[in-house]
């Protein structure tokens, strides 16, 4: 099996329980998500108590779902010279993911996660080192032995890399896919993935159900098959209702596990994980999908985006039902 090589933000998650008066005291959008610059991160840090580091970003969590899944996987993103960035390292190497990573003297980025208890989560984000990979650093070797390149949204901020990520992996015939990230990504890059639709050079794209409103000013099926014509793959997913796959002019819908969310922390990252798994594995789209309901499934019932030892042993046995 080739591997997939994720590009994206390399972030150190910081979890925090937190209740609604926080979220209006610190004056956030819940549910949403804001870029910070450090100074404002450590502010609201300072506001929350003992948080739980877990390093991540969302094409990191997706590649570490690969790997977990059996699949070969790498990541390339830039960390600072620091304790966060060598945290980072460890967490790749134990999880089995090809590290490419790059080094910066800017700190490590953070995010905040903060969790209400209904599950939703709110995040601050500080993108720090991760945001200075340029074009020159994306070269032809990174895409040796690649099936699948998995862009996060938010590298598209970066449009001279992003497009030459893009493009070094289509001179190497490798597949591409683009998962949006967050609507407000869909505003702000709008011109930049146009462009790239327009050239027919995006292979899978992904979005939740915001997003691909956000982009189309559709809602579910009607989203979809608007994107679908930009894309051989497009998924449209909706949280607890499952999510919609288009291919060739089929759409096929994938039902949600049956866990009650206690956080929804990486369902997203963990679903594309065991969808992408299935596409290098040659599966058709619903057996693919399945995959990623199941490993999705399992993020949601613990806090953040790092699925516990048995909970893996778990999938692995329902894999083989699929």
């Amino acid at each position: 099996m080739k591997k997939v090589l994720g590009f994206g933000a390399a972030l150190v998650d910081m979890l925090a329980q937190v209740d609604d008066a926080w979220i209006q005291k610190v004056k956030l959008q819940k549910g949403g998500q804001c870029s910070v610059n450090y100074p404002t991160l450590k502010k609201i840090m300072d506001q929350v108590e003992n948080p739980q580091r877990v390093p991540g970003g969302a094409a990191c969590n997706t590649m570490v779902g690969v790997a977990k899944l059996g699949g070969k996987a790498s990541f390339i993103s830039k960390v600072g010279r620091d304790e966060l960035g060598e945290l980072f390292a460890k967490h790749l190497a134990e999880s089995g993911v090809e590290n490419r990573m790059l080094s910066s003297l800017t700190a490590t980025g953070t995010v905040l996660s903060a969790v209400t208890p209904d599950a939703e989560r709110t995040m601050v984000t500080f993108l720090g080192a991760s945001n200075e990979v340029v074009a020159s650093e994306i070269t032809s070797e990174l895409f040796d032995n690649v099936g699948i390149l998995y862009l996060e949204g938010y590298r598209a901020y970066g449009e001279e890399c992003f497009v030459k990520t893009v493009q070094e992996a289509r001179k190497r015939g490798v597949m591409t896919a683009l998962d949006f990230g967050a609507f407000g990504v869909v505003n702000d890059c709008r011109p930049l993935f146009n462009k790239l639709f327009a050239g027919r050079e995006l292979d899978i794209v992904i979005a939740n159900e915001d997003e691909a409103k956000a982009y189309t000013g559709e809602s579910e099926e009607a989203a979809l098959e608007k994107i679908a014509k930009f894309c051989k793959i497009a998924v449209v997913k909706l949280g607890k209702r499952g999510a919609l796959i288009s291919k060739d002019g089929v759409v096929t819908r994938i039902p949600c596990g049956p866990a009650k969310a206690v956080d929804t922390t990486g369902a997203g990252d963990l679903w594309a994980s065991g969808f992408l798994y299935g596409i290098l594995s040659g599966w058709d789209m619903e057996r693919s999908g399945k995959l990623g309901s199941i490993v999705s499934n399992e993020v949601v019932q613990v806090v953040g985006a790092k699925i516990p030892e048995e909970g893996w042993a778990r999938i692995r046995e329902e894999m083989k039902h699929v």
